[in-house]
């Protein structure tokens, strides 16, 4: 259910020395070859666990294909861009970044452009070193008493905003998730986009590049803005459209745009770069010693931990993955993995609309991980790749299966104070039910057939439905096992309902024919848990 053990740890990117060798006092095996060619890059990915990466390696559909034993990749830094998180997702390989490594780096960045906005410090520097002395050609403007609108008000945001309240600016801003009152502590007043245009002398984005923030500046927004507005980016090209933005450039309804990024790096037609009133970078938000140190170390501890089973950090696109560290939550994603497939076996189909309802107070977070948990167990033995917490969603949704889950704080007894897992198939009678004992995840039903005593869910599992009043079935097992040499474990029977029980068996190993056994009983099933 987890990830193997990683080994073989490739960089391929320009990190510092801090990352190789907190991975090697990790105990793992590490080969440093930034510069690869794609061709290499395939070549040695095809036997490393891990990959790391910074921005110059694009991790494709190709390279995750080509790594056949892969199971992470880490970038080092904000935004996985570079990654291809889909078809990483897909083949169950772990996506990890930095998400506060380069924040203080790039939120200065961003206070320096802003400064270099209102008094033209580049271009004036430029002139000076053309032995010019243009006094009266640069006049600027004071930042005190401007205001200035934060888009994207995350770690990288607020650092911005709260730097620039020192001189004196008055701050606003716009994020979808963050709420004004949040905000509000940090000295940023929110308010809806179209409030915000055309009240602002500067805008800063610090957003990711989605589908909603491709062009979130465009020719449209820059038109309701004050004139003069000054942009700055340093956050994703794309989200500040180019075009538009020259255009209001060359219009003067901008008055000067600081970019550090672009929609292609490097940019190929200048006329932008070029503008006199624009100043720019190339990709430098990261660039500095510190967040690189900060970066390369928080990576490296990152997937040294997931190594070591001590936890996940940083997570993309596994995050149900990270609950399986935990103590406390481990059994129960087991539980719900092993449920997942009672309920295939049981039902004899994968298609479908799946209910996991989750009983009791202590499990009211947790079907954001057990969902995942019963998809990778309805998924289990089928057709498809491996099935993990990373893929088993995605691999759920294309096989046609919907899981979905609800939560009540009641739970019955004696299962109040752990709580439990129902697991079902809508439009069928088949449901099962379990808890955790210990650490062992149990069956308590099946079928609405309760066991009087749980039956633990682990091992070669034999699971069979036979009359009540018939138990030939069992020394029919017996039997069997003698022959094939096997050992009977455990053994716990259901209620009766309809004059039928249900019995869990562990065995030592599963049984190789059952032949003998299905005339004694209504149906009968192996798993391994």
């Amino acid at each position: 259910m987890a990830l193997g053990k990683l080994q073989k740890v490739l960089i391929s990117d320009s990190l510092d020395p801090c990352c190789r060798e907190i991975l090697q006092a990790g105990g793992l095996q590490v080969q440093e070859k930034p510069g690869l060619s794609k061709d290499e890059l395939l070549r040695e990915i095809r036997d490393c666990d891990g990959l790391i990466v910074r921005s110059a390696t694009k991790v494709t559909a190709e390279v995750l294909e080509a790594g056949e034993r892969l199971q992470v990749v880490g970038r080092a830094g904000t935004g996985v861009d570079n990654v291809d998180v889909e078809a990483a997702t897909r083949k169950g390989v772990l996506v990890m970044n930095t998400p506060t490594g380069n924040s203080l780096s790039a939120a200065e960045l961003t206070c320096g452009m802003i400064l270099c906005l209102a008094r033209q410090i580049p271009q004036a520097a430029a002139s000076m070193k053309e032995g010019k002395w243009d006094r009266k050609k640069y006049m600027g403007m004071e930042l005190n008493g401007k205001t200035l609108a934060v888009l994207g008000l995350g770690r990288i945001g607020r650092e911005v905003a709260t730097r620039m309240q020192a001189f004196g600016m008055k701050t606003i801003g716009y994020d979808p998730i963050i709420t004004p009152d949040v905000s509000a502590t940090f000295g940023v007043e929110q308010l809806p986009l179209e409030q915000i245009w055309p009240r602002c002398d500067f805008i800063t984005v610090h957003t990711p590049l989605l589908p909603s923030t491709t062009g979130l500046l465009n020719d449209s927004t820059f038109a309701k803005c004050r004139r003069g507005v000054q942009v700055v980016n340093c956050a994703r090209g794309g989200i500040v459209d180019e075009g538009a933005l020259l255009r209001a450039l060359q219009s003067g309804q901008c008055g000067g745009a600081a970019l550090d990024v672009f929609t292609q790096e490097p940019p190929k037609d200048c006329e932008l770069v070029s503008h006199p009133n624009v100043i720019s970078c190339p990709h430098l938000g990261a660039s500095t010693r510190e967040a690189q140190s900060r970066c390369g170390k928080e990576i490296a501890m990152q997937i040294v931990d997931m190594a070591t089973g001590k936890g996940l950090t940083g997570v993309v696109n596994g995050q149900a993955l990270s609950k399986a560290f935990s103590p406390q939550t481990k059994p129960w994603i087991s539980l719900a993995r092993a449920l997942g497939m009672l309920l295939r076996t049981a039902g004899k189909q994968v298609q479908g609309s799946v209910q996991v309802c989750t009983l009791g107070t202590p499990l009211k977070e947790a079907g954001s991980y057990l969902t995942p948990a019963v998809a990778a167990g309805m998924l289990a033995g089928g057709t498809q790749k491996e099935v993990t917490l990373v893929n088993a969603t995605l691999l759920a949704q294309e096989a046609g299966l919907k899981v979905t889950a609800t939560h009540s704080d009641m739970a019955p007894e004696p299962d109040s104070s752990t709580g439990l897992v129902q697991v079902s198939l809508q439009g069928t009678p088949h449901r099962v039910t379990g808890t955790v004992q210990g650490s062992t995840p149990v069956l308590r039903q099946i079928n609405g057939a309760t066991f009087k005593q749980a039956a633990p869910l682990c091992g070669p599992l034999l699971v069979y439905r036979a009359k009540a009043s018939d138990t030939s079935a069992l020394a029919t097992l017996t039997g069997l096992l003698s022959k094939a040499g096997g050992q009977l474990l455990s053994y716990h029977s259901s209620s009766t309902v309809a004059g039928e029980q249900w019995s869990v068996v562990g065995l030592s190993a599963p049984l190789p024919n059952l032949g003998e056994l299905k005339p004694r009983v209504t149906e009968v099933f192996q798993l391994h848990v």
